[in-house]
Formats: structure tokens, C-alpha cells, sequence
């Protein structure tokens, strides 16, 4: 069996076996020792430290592999006049695809009104941050401490400063020449170092599920099933016909070979609900299985998991009609106008960890006058909308890689039609 199939048995039996064990600890005619045992022992437990372990070793991967990645990609630069075009083209995709992510879901929630005849009764509360200020945000993309940028994984100004080093080596004879081949050999590493560990994922995947369902069950699903059930579609619309439609129109490749070699990386990032920590295996996954070239590679995959949320500007569109609709406000076509454009400014230095599509919903809200406290209303079913959007998420991060290698040609033809190529048993 290959990976895939071993991950998707891993899902299915976490999520059945998750469920039945969060069913069993709200009985109140359990047996205390079975219940220390499914409590205590798995979900809080052994599954819990198996979980977090494994997004552990994701993350460690993160900024080591984008810095040496990076560096070495735009040092081999023959031409390093090209890299501002590459990256006013990837910055630009990137940002039409959020602008059709969050006018795709504005639009589905019209249509469908998830937020009619919800009771608003609020059992929780969301204390929001306060938003920090635009020239901030354009300021802090340039790192003053690189050490600790990358100390805190912030991924914008670990991208700037691995840009300019490997600008500098790039134009440093000699001497950059043999730097670049130091750096070459660290990248094959920390590669290598990637595929050992995602014949674990299986196991992680598992921990991290079971835990999630044996803790939360299915959650609020019933009281909310309109509103997931439209995110749902317009990621899927997005992640399916959308970023298609764009692969096929741009660049004329097989959308079909695509989606079939991004099955594992999705799998990865459905599991662990954050962009950043799935960036060791999007990367292998475009590189390796897709062809694409490093020098473009390393620079659209980690800028795509920073400023590239089309998954989570879906759920910012439905979450904010839904909460208008609950609250039985009406929002104008300036409102529409202004929900889109913050939901697209809220994605760029945003972090690609769990849950903080919540904190930029925030933002949005904010905009058009709208109360934070009907974020409340959707916390109980965010986490499982979560995995679904973070999915969404790299599957754009690797579609505009690969159009614009494609446009660069800088991509590898035969690997990208090859089925089998880079594929892990």
C-alpha cells in the first residue's frame, strides 16, 4: 500500500475511533477505570504526545528548509534581474486567487443564508487582539535581528533575509560559488531528512485526529450545518474547479496529474491544520513529484503559506454574512467591497498555524461594523472548517508555483507527467 492509502486509513479509523471514545467519556455510567483509560491515557495522553511530537518535527524543518532552500534557489540565479519578475508574478496570483476565494464565498453565502433562523444564544466569548496597524505590518516584513526571526518563525522576514544572502552569493565569484555548493549539500539533507519523516505520517496523522475527535466529537455540526456545509462547497469549488481552471488556462498542464500528485501533501495539511508546518512536505511535493525548480520553489511555497489563504478568506466571507444574517443586519455593497479587500490585506503576514483565521475574522468584522461576538457563534465547529481550508491553502501555494515555473521554464515537463515520479511507497 502506498502512502496515501496508509494516511487515509489512518483518518478514517481516528476519526471513527475519536468519535466513539467522545461518546463513551460523556456517559455517566462509565467505568472509572476505562474512563481514566480513554481519557487520561489516549486523548489526553499517549495519542496527545504522539500528536504534538509529530507536528514537532514538521516545524523543525520549517525555517532550516526555507532558508537553505531559498538561498540556494537565488543564488544559481543566472540572470538575478529575474527574480523581481518572478516574484511580482507569484505575489500577484497569489492575490488574485484570495480575491476570487472570498468573492466565491460572499456569493454562496448569499445564495444560501446560513445565518437565518440560528438562535443566538452565545455560550462562549472572543476576546479579539488588537489589530495591529498597516505601516506596521509593511515594516515588520524586513527583519532587524535575523537570528530572531528565525528563532520566532517569522517566515516574511526569514524569506527577505535568505533573499538577500543569496543575492550576495550570487554575485560573489568564487567565493559565492563555493558557498552555494555548501548550501546544495545541506538542501539534499534536509530533503532526505523530509522523506524519512513522512513515513511516519500515518502513525501522526492518526494521534492528531484521534485526539481532535476524542476531545471535541463532531462538535456543534447540527446547530451549524448550513454554514459548514457552505464552506465546505466553496472550498471545494475553490480547491477543485477554481485552481484548475487557472493550471489548465495559464499554463496548459493536466489539472487531473495536479490534484492526483498533491493527495499526500493535502492529507498533511488537513491533518495538521497549519500551512507553516506543511511546508517541508509541499515543498518536496512540488520539487520532486511535480518538477518544478528549485529557485522557484523556494521562493513561492514559503511566501504562498505566509500571505497565500484562500481557505481561510472563504471562511472570513461565509463566517461574516452568516454573522450579519444572525444578528439580521444588512450589509451594503460597500460593506461586500470592504470585507473583500481586509480579507485580503488580513492573509498577507498572517500566521499558518491552527486557528488564527479566527483572530484576522476579527479584523474583518471590525470593518463593517459588524460584533465580535458572533465569532463566538462558530468557534465549536472552526477547528474540523480548519483542516479543510488549510488544505485549500497549499493546494494554491502549489498550483502558482507550478504556473509560474511553468511561465519561467522552470519546470521539468516529463516529471510533472510522469505518475509515479518522487512518489514514496
Amino acid at each position: 500500500m502506498n502512502l496515501t492509502g496508509k494516511i487515509l486509513i489512518a483518518m478514517i479509523a481516528a476519526v471513527v475511533l475519536g468519535s466513539i471514545t467522545q461518546q463513551l467519556l460523556q456517559n455517566p455510567d462509565l467505568n472509572s477505570t476505562l474512563h481514566y483509560v480513554l481519557n487520561d491515557l489516549l486523548s489526553q495522553g499517549l495519542f496527545l504526545l504522539g500528536g504534538k511530537l509529530f507536528v514537532a518535527s514538521l516545524k523543525v524543518l520549517v525555517v532550516p528548509l526555507v532558508f537553505v532552500s531559498l538561498v540556494c534557489g537565488v543564488c544559481h540565479l543566472r540572470d538575478q534581474s529575474s527574480l523581481g519578475w518572478l516574484s511580482g508574478k507569484t505575489i500577484a496570483l497569489y492575490l488574485i486567487t484570495t480575491g476570487v476565494a472570498i468573492s466565491l464565498a460572499l456569493l454562496l453565502a448569499t445564495l444560501f443564508r446560513p445565518g437565518e433562523g440560528v438562535n443566538m444564544a452565545l455560550d462562549a466569548e472572543f476576546k479579539p487582539p488588537v489589530a495591529m496597524p498597516l505601516i506596521d505590518v509593511l515594516v515588520n516584513i524586513f527583519p532587524t535581528n535575523p537570528i530572531a526571526a528565525m528563532a520566532q518563525g517569522n517566515m516574511l522576514q526569514v524569506i527577505v533575509f535568505a533573499l538577500l544572502i543569496g543575492v550576495a552569493i550570487g554575485r560573489s565569484g568564487d567565493h559565492g560559488e563555493r558557498i552555494g555548493a555548501h548550501f546544495n549539500d545541506w538542501n539534499e539533507v534536509l530533503m532526505k531528512l523530509v522523506t524519512m519523516l513522512m513515513q511516519f505520517a500515518p502513525y501522526g496523522v492518526f494521534c492528531l485526529l484521534f485526539t481532535l475527535f476524542a476531545q471535541q466529537g463532531i462538535g456543534k455540526v447540527g446547530d451549524l450545518l448550513v454554514y459548514m456545509l457552505t464552506v465546505i462547497g466553496a472550498l471545494l469549488i475553490h480547491g477543485f474547479v477554481v485552481y484548475p481552471l487557472i493550471l489548465k488556462g495559464l499554463s496548459g498542464l493536466s489539472p487531473w496529474m495536479f490534484l492526483r500528485k498533491m493527495r499526500n501533501a493535502q492529507l498533511f495539511a488537513f491533518s495538521t491544520a497549519s500551512s507553516t508546518a506543511t511546508v517541508p512536505v509541499t515543498l518536496r511535493t512540488v520539487e520532486e513529484r511535480m518538477g518544478v525548480k528549485n529557485r522557484v520553489a523556494s521562493f513561492a511555497v514559503p511566501l504562498g503559506a505566509t500571505i497565500n489563504m484562500d481557505g481561510t478568506a472563504i471562511m472570513q466571507g461565509v463566517a461574516t454574512v452568516f454573522i450579519a444574517q444572525a444578528f439580521q443586519l444588512d450589509l451594503s455593497m460597500t460593506d461586500y467591497l470592504l470585507v473583500i479587500m481586509t480579507a485580503m490585506l488580513a492573509s498577507i503576514g498572517t500566521a499558518g498555524v491552527p486557528g488564527v483565521g479566527l483572530v484576522t475574522l476579527a479584523l474583518v468584522l471590525q470593518q463593517v461594523g459588524l460584533p465580535l461576538e458572533g465569532i463566538a457563534l462558530i468557534i465549536g465547529v472552526d477547528r474540523i472548517l480548519d483542516m479543510m481550508r488549510t488544505a485549500v491553502n497549499i493546494t494554491g501555494d502549489s498550483m502558482v508555483s507550478v504556473v509560474v515555473a511553468k511561465s519561467e521554464n522552470a519546470i521539468d515537463l516529463d516529471t510533472f507527467n510522469n505518475p509515479k515520479a518522487g512518489e514514496q511507497a
